[in-house]
Formats: C-alpha cells, sequence, structure tokens
C-alpha cells in the first residue's frame, strides 16, 4: 500500500512511539508535541518521497530526527543557570592532585550480569531518568551524540559549540549519568 493513501493512521500507528522519541530528546511535553506534529506534516508533504527502503515508522522517525535537530539549532548558544552551575567543576575531593581517582571516592565497579544487565527495561528507565535530570543543552549533546550517533561535527554545528565545549559536556553528562546510575540502578536494592 503507498504510504501517501494513508497518513491518517500514522498519529495511531506510530504517534506514541513519535512522541516519546521527542519527548525523550527535548524532555518538554508541549514542545514534543509540536515537534511531532512538525515531522507528521512535514511527512504528509514529503509523502512521494517515502520508497519503502525503510519501513514507514523508520521513515517517520527519520524525519523527527530532523525536526528535534532544527529545535536544538534554533536554541543557538543559550546558556541557562543551571547549566553555569553544572560546569562548576569536578568534584576535587575525589582527585588526587595528579587528577587519579581516589580509589575510596571514585566510582563504584558495576556489577553487571553481561549485557543483559543493559538490556532491561529498568535500566532504560533509569538512564532516562537520570538524563531527565542534566541541563536540557547538556542533555541534548548527550542525547545527540551518545544515543542518536550524531556525529561529533553536526552536534557542534546544530548546538552552536565548539569541539573543545562538546567534550567538556560530555564528559560532564557522563560523570553526571554515572554518579546517577549508581545511585539510583546500579546500588539501589
Amino acid at each position: 500500500m503507498p504510504l501517501a493513501a494513508s497518513p491518517e493512521r500514522w498519529v495511531d500507528e506510530h504517534g506514541d512511539c513519535l512522541y516519546r522519541y521527542a519527548l525523550a530528546r527535548v524532555r518538554r511535553p508541549e514542545v514534543a508535541e509540536d515537534l511531532v506534529q512538525d515531522a507528521l506534516l512535514a511527512a504528509v508533504r514529503t509523502s512521494d518521497g517515502f520508497a519503502g527502503r525503510a519501513s514507514e515508522r523508520t521513515w517517520l522517525v527519520g524525519i523527527l530526527k530532523n525536526k528535534v535537530c532544527d529545535h536544538f539549532r534554533k536554541l543557538g548558544r543559550e546558556t541557562t543557570f543551571t547549566d553555569m552551575e553544572f560546569f562548576s567543576g569536578e568534584p576535587a575531593d575525589k582527585f588526587d592532585g595528579d587528577d587519579f581517582w581516589i580509589h575510596e571516592r571514585g566510582p563504584v565497579e558495576w556489577k553487571l550480569e553481561g549485557a543483559a544487565a543493559l538490556e532491561r527495561a529498568e535500566f532504560w528507565q533509569a538512564l532516562n531518568s537520570c538524563v531527565s535530570k542534566l541541563p536540557e543543552r547538556i542533555a541534548a549533546v548527550f542525547t545527540m551524540r551518545e544515543m542518536d550517533d550524531v556525529p561529533s561535527r553536526e552536534v557542534c554545528a546544530t548546538l552552536g559549540i565548539s569541539d573543545a565545549n562538546l567534550w567538556v559536556m560530555l564528559h560532564r553528562a557522563r560523570m553526571a549519568l554515572r554518579q546517577c546510575l549508581e545511585l539510583n540502578y546500579f546500588t539501589a536494592p
């Protein structure tokens, strides 16, 4: 069945998936809803371009991914007070004078049961919860680069940040996420 013949079913069949995808990235329900609507409108306008090389959902998610990138591009170089607090520095009490972990204060070793531990729904819920606690731009950088596998150069161009700033933001995000996951998933009862 040609894609253009039934766009009215897209919301019923793919709306929840698209909304979850957008919400996980922008963290604001009203923005996620707008982005999904924009993506669906763009899909209706370009449905003759769908050649069926991928599933309908994959095609729609691809359009939504571009809309999310456009959203972050529009945010430009805004830095919020929360971002500045987040960048205030590493916890100095966890490092020695040579920037090595003080063993007792460093990260806890995660006891994993192989790759299966990362496939659990509970892990992904904990990760999403932890990402939602990051400042918006830090979460955007982490999500785009690490979860959506957007190339670094494209993330920098989209968010209007330098390569060095990208790596600092990713480092801080990873440190914060590691600490959050230790508290809420790996050491939780």
